[in-house]
């Protein structure tokens, strides 16, 4: 059931933010010293691929997210399980635990859509055919480890990204239900979620960056600049300074805060119908 719901629930929030998330991966990928505003890049997409071109990638961005979602969910709940001194009442350290524990294991499981994702969303028209086409071509031609391109930085980033946002989450809504005394409106949970998201992302988004990265090297037109985590680590920080580590984070805010605000009212919304 929790499965289920999650995997619905990552599906409806992703798909409803993909103009949001194609431009954030694109502005995380720009190389130092290009200055195109956000609606410059935004007007670039609409010339080059017209409406369709906000939802390149959105595909495998689907494929990653529902067992993503669901996985994260699904590991949280259980890893809860197993450590908590009394389930209904976790401390916040377990909590944290739990949901750092929750975000290694689903990242790593689900890592190869991750970077196909990027791929897809970065190429030109052209390029890649589809999900198995890029999945192929960049294993045949950078060979299989180019899969896992930016996967240290990408858990590096969920860690604490997961233990914040799911920690923060489950604190909000449970002192909602303790202050109002029922479970909480669809604006609640979103309130909750878009909080949780909000924290989470300010302590990880430089992950974010430096793995995006790392996996859009390879890229036909796209020179190899950064030679792995700690490289790329010193390089954007002497090039661009602490600021070049939050480059594109107000569209993924405008992406991720109603992304996972939507994830949860709809996991939640959709577990209270199952068990119904």
């Amino acid at each position: 059931m929790t499965f289920v719901a999650g995997g619905i629930a990552g599906a409806v929030s992703r798909t409803s933010t993909a103009p949001a998330d194609r431009l954030k991966v694109i502005l995380q990928a720009r190389e130092p010293g290009t200055s195109k505003s956000i609606l410059q890049e935004f007007l670039a997409i609409q010339r080059e691929s017209g409406f369709k071109g906000f939802f390149k990638g959105n595909g495998t961005n689907v494929l990653k997210i529902i067992p993503e979602t669901s996985l994260k969910f699904l590991t949280y709940d259980k890893i809860k399980e197993l450590i908590c001194t009394d389930v209904r009442n976790p401390t916040t350290l377990e909590r944290l635990f739990s949901g750092a524990s929750s975000g290694f294991l689903t990242q790593s499981i689900i890592y190869p859509l991750e970077i196909t994702k990027t791929r897809l969303a970065l190429a030109s028209d052209g390029i890649y055919n589809g999900i198995g086409d890029c999945l192929r071509k960049i294993a045949r031609t950078e060979g299989l480890r180019a899969l896992y391109k930016g996967w240290g930085a990408s858990v590096l980033g969920i860690m604490p990204y997961a233990a914040i946002d799911l920690t923060m989450y489950n604190i909000l809504r449970d002192m909602y239900v303790k202050k109002v005394g029922r479970e909480p409106s669809v604006y609640a949970l979103l309130g909750c979620g878009a909080s949780s998201s909000i924290c989470g992302q300010i302590v990880s988004y430089p992950f974010a960056l430096v793995r995006t990265r790392l996996q859009s090297q390879g890229l036909p037109g796209k020179p190899v600049l950064y030679n792995g985590l700690l490289d790329c680590t010193m390089k954007t920080m002497q090039n661009e300074g602490l600021r070049g580590f939050y480059r594109g984070i107000l569209p993924n805010f405008m992406k991720s805060v109603p992304a996972v605000a939507i994830s949860y009212a709809v996991y939640e919304k959709v577990k209270a119908m199952m068990n119904r």
